[in-house]
């Protein structure tokens, strides 16, 4: 991977890099935006992910639940991958060395592909459609996604 590293140099020697890096207060609000949209967008993975195993909007169609969370996932995923590259630009070089973030990087690949894909046509699927324990399996698998994604986030601070 050391390849990588002359395109993380770069984004570190950015103009932009050195404006959130200057400033007292740029890096803690673009993190705390980072931070509310990231518990948004868990708040709407765990809604759906709880209703396909059946423990909470049992009245609610899953298909009508996902179109209406679909709005909000997307917004707030938007929102983290733009905040987080703000972040990533401010700390490039500090994170080509830090193995949560190669870790956060990967989870959070894996999470969008398995969301807008299997997650997705299992929930637009509906119920008798498919096995209960598909359905459960792949609510489990998007929860734990998820909060593998944060919980690795979390560890770039502390490692």
């Amino acid at each position: 991977m050391n390849f990588l590293f002359p395109f993380f140099k770069w984004v570190g020697d950015t103009r932009l890099s050195k404006v959130i890096n200057d400033s007292n207060w740029l890096f803690p609000a673009i993190e705390a935006v980072h931070i509310v949209a990231l518990a948004l967008l868990f708040g709407a993975v765990l809604v759906l992910n709880l209703r396909l195993l059946g423990v909470m909007l049992r009245n609610m169609s899953i298909q009508r639940l996902a179109r209406e969370l679909a709005p909000w996932t997307l917004c707030s995923l938007i929102v983290i991958l733009t905040s987080g590259a703000l972040l990533f630009t401010a700390e490039a070089v500090k994170s080509f060395y830090s193995e949560p973030f190669k870790i956060k990087i990967v989870l959070l690949a894996v999470a969008i592909v398995f969301h807008y894909t299997f997650g997705r046509k299992v929930a637009l699927m509906g119920e008798g459609r498919i096995a209960p324990f598909f359905s459960k399996a792949t609510a489990i698998a998007g929860i734990g996604l998820w909060l593998s994604v944060g919980f690795a986030g979390r560890a770039i601070g502390f490692f």
